[in-house]
């Protein structure tokens, strides 16, 4: 199942956004145009549904509703998130759930629901606030899809959202994990955790994915072999891998040791397998040679097409979009704008259509047009 499409009102960059989404999704534009924000409303959602989060605690770690408010909001300031779930790109949406959150008035002005809607098929099933809703506002505090009692009717749509994966992962953290607790994040979107992760999977599944990397690795790290897992005399959990090229009898080298590439690259590579569920990528390309970075479009296609996995990642590298099997219906354009950054498919700009169609890439058709129109000034700066 995927997110075949996704409106939002007044989330962060965006004052209004309706787009549909492919099973592959690639978001370009600038810098801060709001491509992590994009991402964000998905982990938003994620952060509903899972077990130990809500309305209030996803609110929260977000810094309270007129921190997720888009500065662009006028008079009509509630903030709305719409998902459509559907089996694939081009079948009828199974499901689709709507929110509306605003602040309640008088006292912290914590968020509270303006209304939730869920349809299954075409047959709506949810419509707050209801009449007990109306009678005790207390009740619009969570919403329906973060309570077991009240999501039985839609609790496909609860776990789908629950599975949601997100990662950036940033080497120094996999490498000195202990340096960096963050006391409350409940999640770890950038890999502090990586290593525990692999190590709880099970054993004969964890052989599986290991050794599918190291051959993936051969390629892309020269002479890398051997890729294994294993655990200090502390129970510390480690990868450890060797060279071809060293002297025979030589120690084998653990993660602290790894280049950042080839960390990030692991990461990458145990994600795209972990799991079916929907992954969220940012900038994977960072870290790795240009020739590993225009191959990745190809290697995600080929791993997530059995799984029917939808990935969205954000990208700013023309090799990863050199790739000419990326289609403009693939691809978010972001455009910021005197009015919030508008969010459309490539394949609706003319110029883009008509680039493709002349045997251009997406890198070469879209990326242009993403920036900053008085860039080539920043050569001039004193």
């Amino acid at each position: 199942m995927i997110i075949s499409h996704i409106a939002l009102k007044n989330w962060r960059n965006f004052q209004s956004v309706n787009v549909d989404l492919r099973d592959r999704v690639f978001l370009v534009g600038p810098n801060a145009c709001g491509k992590s924000n994009f991402l964000d409303s998905f982990r938003f959602l994620r952060d509903l549904a899972k077990a130990g989060g809500g309305l209030q605690k996803a609110a929260i770690d977000r810094g309270g509703v007129s921190k997720i408010r888009s500065l662009y909001a006028r008079r009509y300031s509630d903030v709305e998130i719409a998902i459509q779930l559907s089996e694939s790109n081009s079948k009828y949406p199974l499901w689709r759930y709507e929110l509306g959150i605003k602040q309640r008035k008088g006292g912290k002005n914590e968020p509270i629901v303006a209304y939730e809607r869920v349809w299954k098929g075409d047959r709506q099933i949810i419509d707050r606030p209801t009449q007990e809703d109306d009678s005790d506002e207390l009740r619009l505090t969570q919403t329906y899809l973060e309570q077991i009692n009240a999501n039985a009717e839609f609790r496909e749509i609860a776990k789908f959202l629950d599975s949601i994966l997100y990662l950036h992962l940033i080497p120094q953290l996999v490498r000195h994990p202990e340096a960096y607790a963050i006391p409350g994040l409940a999640e770890d979107p950038f890999g502090r955790t990586f290593l525990e992760r692999v190590v709880k999977t099970p054993q004969k599944t964890r052989k599986s994915r290991l050794k599918k990397i190291e051959d993936a690795l051969k390629l892309a790290v020269p002479q890398l072999k051997n890729l294994t897992d294993t655990k200090d005399v502390m129970g510390i959990p480690h990868l450890e891998a060797v060279y071809e090229h060293w002297r025979p009898g030589a120690g084998k080298q653990r993660e602290d040791q790894f280049s950042d590439g080839t960390l990030r690259l692991i990461g990458l590579l145990w994600s795209l397998l972990e799991s079916d569920s929907l992954l969220l990528l940012e900038e994977p390309e960072l870290s790795l040679n240009s020739a590993i970075v225009s191959n990745l479009p190809s290697l995600i296609y080929r791993l997530q097409r059995p799984r029917k996995r939808q990935v969205i990642l954000s990208t700013h590298s023309a090799d990863l979009l050199s790739d000419k099997g990326i289609g403009g219906e693939e691809v978010l354009l972001m455009t910021p704008t005197s009015e919030g950054t508008q969010v459309k498919l490539a394949s609706s700009n003319e110029q883009i259509k008509l680039l493709l169609e002349g045997g251009l890439s997406i890198a070469d058709a879209a990326l242009p047009l993403t920036a900053p129109p008085a860039i080539e000034q920043l050569r001039l700066f004193k």
